[in-house]
C-alpha cells in the first residue's frame, strides 16, 4: 500500500510539471503526455514487486532445503516436503483470508462514501463525508491493489513449491534412487 502512495506522489508531481510547462492542457487545447504517467506507474509497479516476488520464491526454497537436510539426518526423508505442504496450506489460507478482508473492507469504505454522498448522514461537505473521503483514500488501494496482489502471491508461492518439489525430498542412506 505504501508503494501505491509513493507512486501516486510521483504521478502528481509529473502532472503538476506538465500543467506548469503547458497551461493549454487545462483548456483542452493540448493533450497531456499520458505516456510519461503510464511509464512512471509501470516502472514503479515492476520495481516495487521485486522484493515480494523474491520472498515468494526464495523463502519456500530455503525452508524446504533446511528441513530436507534436517530430515536427512533424522531419517525422515519427506520432512522437507511435509513442512512445505503445511507452509503452502498456511500461506494459501492466510492469503485468501487477508485478500478477502482487504477486498471487502476497501469496498465497504468506498460504498460508505457513496452512501453519504446520496444525502445520508448529512450528505456532501458534512463531517461524515470528510471522514468517508479519508476512509475511501485507504479503501481504494485495499480493494484495487493490495487485495488482488495477494492472489498473485498465492499463485507464485504454490507454483514455486510445486515446481521445486523434488528438491525437498532427501535421500535415505543406503538406498539408490
Amino acid at each position: 500500500i505504501s508503494a501505491v502512495g509513493r507512486t501516486a506522489h510521483e504521478v502528481v508531481i509529473e502532472v503538476r510539471r506538465q500543467f506548469a510547462e503547458n497551461p493549454d492542457i487545462m483548456t483542452y487545447k493540448q493533450k497531456p503526455d499520458y505516456e510519461r504517467c503510464v511509464g512512471l506507474v509501470t516502472q514503479a509497479a515492476l520495481k516495487e514487486m521485486r522484493f515480494p516476488g523474491l520472498v515468494c520464491v526464495v523463502t519456500p526454497i530455503v525452508v524446504g532445503l533446511c528441513f530436507r537436510f534436517v530430515g536427512e539426518y533424522s531419517n525422515r526423508p519427506l520432512l522437507g516436503a511435509e513442512v512445505l505442504a503445511s507452509y503452502l496450506m498456511f500461506g494459501t489460507v492466510t492469503g485468501i483470508l487477508m485478500a478477502l478482508f482487504l477486498d471487502t473492507a476497501g469496498g465497504a469504505w468506498d460504498n460508505a462514501k457513496k452512501y453519504i454522498e446520496l444525502g445520508n448522514f448529512g450528505g456532501k461537505n458534512s463531517e461524515a463525508h470528510k471522514a468517508s473521503v479519508t476512509g475511501d483514500t485507504v479503501g481504494d488501494p485495499f480493494k484495487d491493489t493490495a487485495g488482488p496482489s495477494l492472489h498473485v502471491v498465492i499463485k507464485l508461492l504454490s507454483t514455486t513449491i510445486l515446481v521445486a518439489g523434488p528438491l525437498f525430498i532427501a535421500k535415505v542412506s543406503g538406498q539408490t534412487p
